[in-house]
């Protein structure tokens, strides 16, 4: 009997241990839940410090210093973010194309204005101004250098600056006044009257009037 009870003892003490394990099993688990839960993009120390590597190598190429801006986009390429690596993927581009500028130098006006072009399609909105403010500079008698800058002009909101060098490549060049008309870059001043002004000037304003055409 006392052989018996003591084994039932036995069996009795052994529940608690068995119960321990289950939850040391259980908590077990849930720690292994917890840490296969996915962490908030946001929460990613990684994110954080691309975003800030994002952030200097704008302020870097809006200070043209494209070596420093290029090294911040490199390692935005190369963080979590899918989004911040395309837009560093462009302004990296930039940053290429600036950097081989000041090695290269350009042969024509053409050249550079095709570059210049490139910049402000890709958006590089300060690169194209740098050069086609060394256009008009450099080669103020080329219309089409005066209708690139009133382009760039309007894309960024300038819209007296954008007149002004429209106005100047069409003293240029009469054509680029028809060409205007039907050029979408200039949709934002559509609504402009200096621009219709500009595109439609009243031609009947220099016509003398017939008493004045047959007055001796």
């Amino acid at each position: 009997m006392k052989k018996k009870a003591a084994e039932k003892g036995k069996q009795t003490t052994a529940k608690p241990k068995g119960n321990s394990d289950l939850g040391s099993s259980a908590a077990g688990s849930e720690v292994r839940s917890r840490g296969s839960k996915p962490m908030k993009l946001t929460d990613d120390p990684r994110f954080t410090q691309a975003v800030q590597n994002y952030e200097a190598g704008l302020k870097a190429l809006q200070a043209h210093k494209y070596d420093r801006a290029k090294a911040c986009f490199e390692k935005v390429v190369g963080g979590p973010s899918p989004e911040l690596a395309d837009r560093a993927s462009v302004h990296l581009n930039s940053c290429n194309q600036q950097m081989s500028r000041v090695v290269n130098t350009f042969k024509t006006p053409e050249e550079q204005f095709d570059y210049a072009v490139s910049l402000m399609n890709m958006g590089d909105y300060v690169g194209a101004r740098e050069n086609f403010e060394a256009l008009t500079r450099n080669a103020p008698k080329l219309d089409f250098v005066w209708y690139g800058m009133a382009t760039l002009n309007c894309l960024t909101g300038r819209f007296p600056d954008a007149i002004s060098s429209l106005q100047q490549a069409i003293r240029l060049n009469p054509a680029n006044r028809y060409q205007a008309r039907n050029d979408g870059d200039f949709k934002n001043l559509a609504d402009d009257p200096r621009f219709t002004e500009l595109l439609y000037p009243d031609t009947s304003a220099g016509t003398p009037s017939p008493p004045d055409q047959w007055r001796y």
